[in-house]
């Protein structure tokens, strides 16, 4: 299972250069049952990350831009009359898929964004009382502008909350970006990438995932660690139990992908950041201090103790 986990990142690197990091935290994330936020400014590769990952595991794949006048039902479907039964029928949404793009979501209405809550959180949307389950695996990766862009909205944080990470792609670094150019030249660099799991493949490393041992003592470490971000003074609004559980998933599907069935406190560490700053809020005296949530989170790491775990 490791080396099909490495397979699709392989793939997914013909197109998404000089981001393996982020690659393979997209990866964790969808082997952690998550759903992703990529928060960045337009044109460094967010679609194109979302794109080259459904062709390597040749998922259902819907793309839906998040315009102001896009409506809920456009998101989860809505119901017909059909007069030769007399009954009503169900015409499924652009998020009835294995993977779902919603770009710039923060570009469109707070009842729009919050059409995905129920989808996000249980796998299923309800219309007219009729619940309708979603394809598995299940992944929505959304995409926004960040804060001061014209003509957006901030999500909620109880819709932040379903995210299982936040992350930045960023600026590719100069060799990077002279890569990009040079493959541009011969061809989309999406053509390159070729099928090399299913989605049958990706519901198998999920179950995988799922048996990865965690210690006590990383149960312990990871509670701590959320406390301590609803006990610090700069944060007003420290991560929820929902934050907890998305860390110990990812911190198991990072153990999945180094080879390991047993979590370790670098696992929790490697993925404490992404997991957790889109989860807190800061208070003004952070803020006139001039502190980041990312200097926050990296200092709680460093005064909340690691256990000393050995394998299972």
């Amino acid at each position: 299972m490791q080396e099909k986990a490495l397979d699709i990142i392989n793939e997914v690197k013909k197109a998404v250069v000089g981001k393996d990091d982020i690659v393979c935290k997209l990866l964790m994330v969808v082997l952690a049952q998550g759903h992703i936020l990529l928060e960045d400014i337009p044109g460094v590769g967010k679609t194109t990350l979302a794109l080259a990952f459904s062709k390597a595991v040749s998922l259902d794949y819907k793309r839906m831009q998040f315009t102001p006048d896009v409506m809920p039902t456009d998101v989860t479907g809505f119901s017909i009359y059909n007069r030769a039964t007399g009954a009503l029928e169900y015409k499924p949404g652009a998020a009835l898929c294995n993977l779902f793009l919603a770009d710039e979501i923060n570009r469109t209405s707070s009842k729009t964004q919050s059409a995905l809550l129920e989808v996000m959180e249980e796998g299923s949307i309800t219309v007219d009382g009729t619940t309708h389950p979603t394809p598995k695996p299940y992944i929505v990766i959304a995409t926004q502008n960040p804060v001061g862009s014209a003509g957006t909205q901030l999500l909620p944080e109880s819709q932040l909350d379903r995210f299982m990470v936040r992350m930045t792609m960023g600026y590719p670094d100069r060799q990077a970006e002279v890569e990009i150019l040079k493959r541009k030249q011969s061809g989309d660099p999406l053509d390159r990438v070729q099928k090399v799991a299913t989605a049958q493949d990706l519901i198998d490393m999920q179950r995988s995932v799922e048996t990865i041992y965690l210690h006590d003592d990383i149960y312990d470490y990871i509670a701590r660690l959320t406390r301590a971000t609803r006990e610090n003074k700069m944060i007003r609004l420290g991560a929820s139990p929902r934050g907890s559980i998305a860390l110990a998933r990812m911190a198991q599907a990072a153990a999945f992908l180094s080879g390991r069935d047993y979590v370790v406190p670098k696992d929790v560490q490697a993925v404490f950041g992404d997991v957790i700053e889109h989860r807190i809020l800061l208070n003004a005296q952070a803020k006139i201090a001039g502190m980041t949530a990312p200097q926050l989170l990296k200092s709680i790491l460093k005064e909340v103790p690691a256990p000393a775990v050995a394998k299972r």
